[in-house]
């Protein structure tokens, strides 16, 4: 959300000269009705999107794409939340998946190594990876491989 803050300057300014205030507006989710949890469960995000006209929902583009005949993407600067423009980084409020391993769990919890040797095989998250097939969205094979080798080294983010 902190993202969100700050592209409005008058909000990123309080960072300096409130701080309290900048982490009311910005590090809570508001209570007034505005917002509706739903928790991790997909479906019944749709299920209120298709109930309130008005609703907007937030979740991964495989869930998009596989409700595009009840569910609208919404376009940001003009953008639609396509696979395309997910990939090459057009559409803006996308990102990549990030998991996190900690280094010293890797030597001690078995399978730990092979489970990272087979996220970043080219038959999981290459372009017709299966990984690809369950709606991730591949990184471009440059990146892709400098991510791979941060992998295999154990580097820290």
């Amino acid at each position: 959300m902190e993202g969100g803050c700050n592209a409005f300057p008058w909000i990123a300014e309080l960072k300096k000269t409130d701080s309290t205030a900048y982490k009311t507006i910005c590090h809570t989710i508001r209570e007034d009705g505005g917002y509706v949890e739903a928790g991790e469960n997909d479906n019944l995000i749709v299920q209120k999107i298709q109930a309130n006209k008005d609703a907007l929902g937030i979740f991964g583009f495989s869930f998009l794409d596989q409700n595009s005949d009840v569910l609208k993407g919404a376009e940001i600067n003009g953008v639609e939340p396509t696979f395309e423009a997910i990939a090459d980084g057009s559409y803006p409020i996308s990102r990549p998946l990030y998991f996190y391993v900690k280094k010293a769990h890797v030597a001690v919890i078995p399978g730990m190594k092979e489970f990272l040797a087979e996220w970043i095989s080219p038959q999981a998250w290459g372009p017709d990876g299966y990984l690809s097939d369950r709606g991730l969205i591949p990184l471009p094979e440059a990146e892709r491989e400098k991510v791979a080798q941060r992998v295999r080294n154990l580097e820290p983010m």
